[in-house]
């Protein structure tokens, strides 16, 4: 039977249960077992896919097509394997399908309640990854412990926790050790409230995990466990790291997987092996070159609005020895009269997928600027959309070609609703969602950086590539590499003879991991990294194009 640990927070949400969820995983996964994550929110939405990214940061899209929270990107980038569905449910999932059953009439003269149906749901569906086969699940509670939309999910631990053999559930809590700078001192009171808090609803942590800003004394570590009912090895710190991908390490040098096996009743043989894990942290470290890459889009001032694409950055940064700097510009303020100012000194261009029609004007302008100074350019779903309005606006001279998700009106649709999308009236879940086969062009660059001529990428979309006006681009230049064999849906356009210019449909970031980074970002940065070293050569050189 599969062994269950609890991740729960308390004092402060983004402390980052997800990351301490992931490295533990990570580490156990080294240590050769077969572990997965999953994450339960306690918001009513049924998914995020309908929250904006100010509300909720990245919406991550998983292979079978489910919109889910942004966590499941750690979850997959640490653990390199695909999660599902099944990996991320929220409240409003749990409540529609308990509601479902009472309109079916399975609690038929039943008085429908919180406990036990609700809670009855929670556990069936926190126990459903557990049946297929794994030897440790971990489950991620979202929120703050004292929240009233988590009580539900805290209940049904503490049902798990008795009705599950001692050996085969654990509880990791993770807190907050504020500094004082006034007092120059750590406080663990608000750890102490927290953990109260928790054995108030009966549930009482096994492991405490302390984010810090400084060293735990031992002093201190006595302290939590005395009045924390945990022993001083079992509080575990989690100091502030310089990247995401020190953390495994750092939890392992704090024991917390060998506490964990001990708790679960698994004999502990040696160290995790993170041989591979510590080569790919070696190159992030001691990077031998620079690059600038301009990040086009209009949630710029948000960090999770675009969190998979910028760790793709940093795995292709590892694989080329780079350390890319990511230069966030707002498209909104991207003009012909600024564009010039805006992207001066970036050595490649990123235009971000987003929804609806603010800043797309700034995008199509800096789309514009890459293809005439053969700036490295890279369009994601909407960067790939933007890509071909501006190709036939400034080179097949269609003034008011536009997408119809901007301009329902426009005479040159060059950007489409999808047929299928056009009699969809619900907004949840209904989009071009998850994985779907793109058929990669002889000779092009798509093709060589792939090293393939079939691959499967995830979707999230309602608009495409207007076929109509195919023929007519690819006979002014713009290629179309990448096409869905069943539909003929251009999923990769790009300009042969561009250093490098790719826009794809799909979400490219989405499948980068730290073991398997994306040969399209791989590339990318290569580019970028050949650019920068072609702006310091002397005039007349020139550098010699490189594919990994």
């Amino acid at each position: 039977m599969a062994k269950y640990i609890f991740v729960t927070g308390g004092v402060t949400s983004s402390l980052g249960k997800g990351i301490i969820s992931a490295s533990l995983a990570k580490l156990l996964q080294a240590s050769g077992f077969s572990v997965t994550i999953q994450k339960f929110d306690p918001y009513i939405n049924v998914d995020p896919g309908t929250l904006n990214p100010y509300e909720h940061g990245e919406c991550y899209v998983t292979e079978d097509g489910a919109e889910t929270d942004l966590d499941l990107g750690h979850y997959e980038r640490f653990l390199n394997i695909s999660t599902s569905q099944a990996n991320n449910v929220t409240t409003g999932r749990i409540y529609q399908t308990v509601i479902n059953k009472e309109r079916e009439g399975a609690y038929l003269g039943k008085t429908v309640q919180v406990v036990p149906h609700i809670t009855d749901e929670i556990k069936r569906q926190m126990k459903l990854l557990g049946a297929e086969g794994f030897d440790i699940v971990i489950t991620e509670i979202g929120g703050t412990v004292g929240d009233i939309e988590s009580l539900p999910f805290i209940e049904a631990v503490r049902q798990l926790q008795w009705e599950l053999p001692d050996e085969d559930c654990l509880v990791v809590h993770l807190t907050l050790v504020p500094y004082l700078s006034a007092a120059k001192e750590l406080k663990t009171k608000p750890t102490q409230h927290s953990v109260k808090l928790m054995s108030e609803n009966g549930v009482n942590p096994d492991i405490i995990v302390c984010r810090t800003e400084h060293p735990l004394s031992i002093d201190i570590r006595r302290k939590i466990a005395q009045f924390c009912n945990v022993k001083t090895e079992a509080v575990i710190e989690a100091a502030d790291a310089s990247t995401i991908y020190e953390v495994p390490v750092n939890m392992m040098r704090e024991g917390l997987d060998r506490i964990c096996l001990q708790k679960l009743g698994i004999p502990v043989s040696g160290e995790p092996n993170l041989g591979a894990w510590t080569h790919f942290l070696n190159k992030l470290r001691n990077p031998h070159h620079h690059v600038r890459v301009g990040l086009i889009g209009k949630y710029i001032e948000l960090q999770d609005a675009y969190k998979s694409i910028l760790e793709s950055f940093v795995h292709a940064g590892a694989v080329n020895e780079c350390c890319v700097e990511v230069v966030k510009i707002h498209s909104e303020f991207i003009t012909i009269d600024t564009v010039e100012e805006k992207l001066a000194g970036l050595d490649a261009l990123l235009v971000a997928p987003g929804f609806g029609n603010r800043g797309v004007e700034g995008k199509i302008t800096a789309v514009q600027y890459a293809r005439e100074h053969r700036l490295p350019f890279f369009g994601i779903c909407l960067g790939m959309q933007m890509a071909v309005i501006e190709f036939a606006r400034n080179v097949l001279e269609i003034a008011d070609a536009h997408s119809t998700e901007m301009d329902p009106d426009t005479p040159h649709p060059v950007i489409s609703l999808m047929e299928e999308q056009k009699h969809v009236t619900g907004k949840g879940g209904t989009m071009r969602l998850g994985a779907y086969d793109c058929m990669l062009a002889a000779g092009s660059l798509a093709r060589s950086v792939y090293g393939t001529d079939a691959v499967q990428e995830r979707h999230r979309h309602r608009w495409e590539f207007n076929n109509a006006y195919l023929s007519t681009m690819e006979t002014a230049g713009l290629m179309a590499s990448g096409r869905n064999p069943a539909t003929g849906l251009v999923e990769i356009v790009e300009l042969p003879g561009h250093p490098f210019f790719i826009g794809v449909q799909f979400h490219p970031e989405l499948k980068s991991t730290v073991e398997s980074p994306h040969p399209l970002f791989v590339q990318f940065i290569r580019a970028a990294l050949e650019h920068n070293q072609k702006k310091s050569l002397p005039k007349g050189v020139h550098a010699k194009p490189q594919m990994i």
